[in-house]
């Protein structure tokens, strides 16, 4: 047998942006699901919130998984930088979910742009030699 090379790994990165593309659509068709748990863990701080007080994630998240796809698949050298980025943002827009209850819905609309935002920044910043 030979080792198939590709250049600058571009294999492993389509399977990450595959990857990336089924974690939305798995959001999307599991949002019940995953609103849910948003729920549950916003109810360890507060028991008495209920689902009408609680923006989703997933509102940002799916996009962010998208846009992330795109990058991974046109950019593979960036797979690291991207996913770190997400991820980041991922646990901001968690944070974000449990202040919306005591700061109420307009922390979610601008914690959801602060999110992009952190995502975009930390996409595009060159790194230090």
């Amino acid at each position: 047998m030979t080792a198939v090379t590709t250049p600058h790994g571009r294999a492993p990165a389509r399977a990450v942006a595959v990857l990336l593309v089924a974690a939305a659509a798995a959001l999307v068709l599991a949002h019940r699901l995953y609103q849910g748990i948003e729920l549950a863990l916003a109810r360890l701080a507060t028991p008495s919130v209920h689902i009408g007080q609680l923006g989703s994630s997933a509102q940002v998240l799916v996009p962010l998984l998208l846009l992330t796809s795109v990058l991974v698949a046109l950019s593979p050298r960036t797979t690291r930088k991207a996913l770190v980025a997400l991820g980041f943002t991922a646990g901001a827009l968690a944070v974000l979910d449990q202040l919306t209850v005591w700061l109420g819905p307009s922390a979610d609309v601008l914690g959801g742009v602060a999110a992009v935002v952190l995502f975009c920044w930390l996409t595009v910043r060159r790194e230090k030699p």
